[in-house]
């Protein structure tokens, strides 16, 4: 483990160092009650709290922010790419090299740049935004705990030794094999062994994803599994191994299912609705999993914008609603270390579920196994 650390740890911190700069703030740059100038604008700020970036803001000291400054990577419509840091666009007010963030409209929050037309257009964008960086070293993290616990094993395999595991690998062996024998196992049946590497990985991901979520400082506090970018490109991971290793069986349930034949030809009323079910399975994973996660860091930062609100309400008004909103936002706080683990569940049951079913074999068989 410790092996595995030191690199981690020796890279983040050389990045940290090397990017973070206090930079002067911009008026009008966050969504804030001015003196005279208007109110809170709550849902503009939790949107803009909950949305990706192309700089990683840490903390604001009066007129400074500190932010993690990320590489921008952009091939324009003529003028080919272009590589530069963040800090060009100086939080998003100046452009650079043509290209700037979208104050408003369609492309509101992204890099885009104005065609020949003068139309507003977006580049081919391969940016490291917020939500990137923060899955890269999830990722890393991730697999730095993983091979930990391999290296012990493969450790006492080479040693001939069996001693049960202790303190964290013992931890992780006994989480693993919840998920293997309470969710893998039952759920895709005689099969699990070839589907259990892809069951836990996506078990481990969402679940470590979440709590990194909800850890306010860096490197948590990104919205990774409340994008539906990522929690589609999971759903079709689930999509492609169930239909891709379906058996011919589960095919035949599909197109030619076990129903009274009016019901088949010649309106193919059930295999359409079977059809119809092989892509709202997916479509069910991904919104299930971003509609929760987001709603969680929506609540919460609602929760918060309680006390800005009712600054203007009074003291007695505005020390109520405080304690209030402390309180609440700790309580769903730690709900949303509950809902971490649900989701992740759930995702992987489902899947397993899904998996399960794909996996059906020929009514006989199963009548001689009985």
């Amino acid at each position: 483990m410790k092996h595995y650390l030191k690199y981690v740890i020796a890279l983040a911190f050389l990045f940290t160092v090397a990017g973070i700069q206090p930079v002067a703030a911009e008026e009008g740059h966050e969504a804030k009650v001015e003196q005279g100038e208007g109110e809170l604008n709550v849902k503009e700020l939790i949107l803009d709290h909950l949305a990706d970036s192309y700089e990683w803001h840490m903390a604001t000291f009066g007129d400074f922010h500190l932010t993690i400054p990320l590489p921008i990577i952009v091939k324009g419509e003529t003028s080919g790419w272009h590589i530069f840091m963040s800090t060009k666009f100086h939080h998003g007010h100046e452009a650079y090299e043509g290209f700037y963030i979208a104050p408003e409209g369609n492309y509101k929050g992204k890099i885009v740049e104005k065609n020949a037309a003068g139309e507003e257009v977006r580049p081919w964008d391969f940016s490291l935004t917020k939500n990137a960086t923060s899955l890269i070293i999830s990722s890393i993290l991730l697999l730095v705990i993983v091979m930990s616990v391999a290296g012990w094993y493969k450790k006492q395999a080479k040693s001939g030794e069996k001693k049960a595991p202790k303190g964290f690998v013992g931890f992780m062996e006994m989480f693993i094999m919840s998920v293997q024998d309470d969710i893998i196992k039952p759920c895709v049946g005689k099969n699990y062994r070839k589907f259990s590497p892809y069951l836990l990985t996506v078990f481990f991901f969402i679940f470590f994803n979440n709590i990194m979520g909800l850890i306010p400082i860096f490197p948590g506090g990104a919205n990774v599994t409340g994008n539906i970018a990522i929690t589609l490109i999971l759903a079709l991971f689930t999509f492609f191994t169930v239909n891709l290793f379906g058996t011919k069986e589960y095919w035949k349930e599909v197109f030619w299912p076990d129903v009274p034949t009016w019901l088949k030809v010649p309106i193919p009323i059930m295999p359409a609705i079977e059809l119809v079910g092989v892509f709202t399975k997916p479509f069910a994973l991904m919104i299930r999993l971003f509609a929760n996660i987001l709603a969680g860091h929506s609540i919460v930062l609602g929760l918060t914008c309680l006390i800005f609100v009712t600054v203007n309400l009074g003291n007695v008004i505005l020390g109520s609603m405080t304690v209030v909103s402390v309180l609440l936002t700790v309580f769903i706080s730690l709900v949303e270390i509950l809902v971490a683990y649900i989701q992740a569940y759930v995702f992987t049951m489902l899947s397993a579920v899904f998996i399960g079913l794909a996996q059906a074999e020929p009514h006989h068989h199963a009548e001689e196994k009985h």
